[in-house]
């Protein structure tokens, strides 16, 4: 039987956690977020708003999108209560802050200091702020400031449900396409940022169901323009189920893969997760075989290279 999840953390602590992220954050949650966030399962979740509903008659509003539930408190146009933030929680921020740095750009990291700064002034007791505590490794990545008003642009067209008209030039292309496109979801991965989109329509004609979603790399796109037309954000899209129940950024066909590492490989590999539903069985002393479900074979056969005699 498989350990129960968060095992030593209590129902009434589940509680409070539940009720101050839906009342502080003012927005809907998925019941899938909710069960991340608080580390239980969904079963757990929904006790939970019952439990709330039932013992504090707070009015906790459900809607269903496609075949998923989102929970949120309606509030009544009353102030939300100041609360302090803690040490902990201030360092967590300056921790997220750095660790993301090189994805931020510039302008938009001296926008997330400046937030971090008018929050710590308003905390009754005020303490130095730590910088110095955390820091992002850099060699290698991408510098994003110049794609910040790309970034900007997205954020405002998926904020509004926009239509946006991207130029876009392709790695190893030589030309620009233009695509119109339905923005759903900017995310990062080993050190890139991308747009997760679906195509929609040119002007005057209806959008159609292609037989592929775009990704497209931030960095790649030479301009954004938002467009007037509008569109319904697809009810069947889940990037959990895209993305991450499988190895591989790039989708093809799912396929299963054993690989067997030795020496450091081997336990860097061990500490780490590749698939959700991956199997490691230790074969002897700095020995392992790793099981577990790709899609893409070119990102899978880069990524075994890199381990050089040490993976095969």
């Amino acid at each position: 039987m498989p350990e129960k999840i968060d095992l030593y953390r209590s129902y009434g602590q589940k509680l409070i956690s539940l009720f101050a992220r839906l009342l502080f954050s003012g927005d809907s949650r998925s019941l899938t977020d909710l069960s991340n966030m608080l580390n239980c399962s969904k079963q757990t979740v929904l006790r939970l708003i019952n439990d709330i509903r039932m013992s504090y008659g707070v009015d906790i509003e459900e809607t269903t999108q496609g075949n998923r539930k989102y929970y949120r408190i309606k509030t009544t146009g009353k102030t939300v209560p100041v609360i302090p933030l803690t040490e902990e929680e201030v360092n967590t921020l300056y921790m997220c802050r750095a660790f993301a740095e090189h994805l931020l750009g510039k302008e938009t990291f001296k926008e997330s200091t400046q937030a971090l700064e008018k929050t710590l002034a308003l905390q009754p007791q005020r303490k130095a702020m730590p910088y110095h505590h955390f820091a992002s490794f850099t060699p290698g990545t991408i510098d994003y400031t110049p794609y910040e008003a790309s970034i900007s642009r997205l954020l405002k067209a998926m904020s509004e449900k926009k239509i946006c008209r991207v130029e876009y030039k392709a790695i190893m292309e030589e030309k620009t396409k233009s695509l119109y496109i339905m923005p759903l979801k900017i995310f990062s991965h080993n050190d890139t940022i991308y747009l997760s989109a679906r195509l929609a329509g040119k002007p005057g004609e209806k959008n159609k169901k292609a037989d592929f979603d775009p990704l497209l790399a931030i960095h790649r796109m030479k301009n954004v323009e938002i467009t007037e037309r509008t569109f319904e954000f697809p009810k069947d899209y889940d990037f959990g189920k895209i993305f991450n129940e499988k190895f591989g950024i790039i989708k093809e066909g799912s396929f299963r893969v054993e690989a067997e590492f030795t020496g450091y490989s081997a336990r860097y590999v061990a500490e780490r997760t590749w698939s959700p539903d991956q199997k490691i069985i230790k074969k002897g002393k700095d020995r392992i075989s790793l099981q577990f479900t790709a899609a893409s074979s070119p990102e899978l056969i880069s990524w075994l290279l890199a381990f050089g005699t040490e993976g095969k």
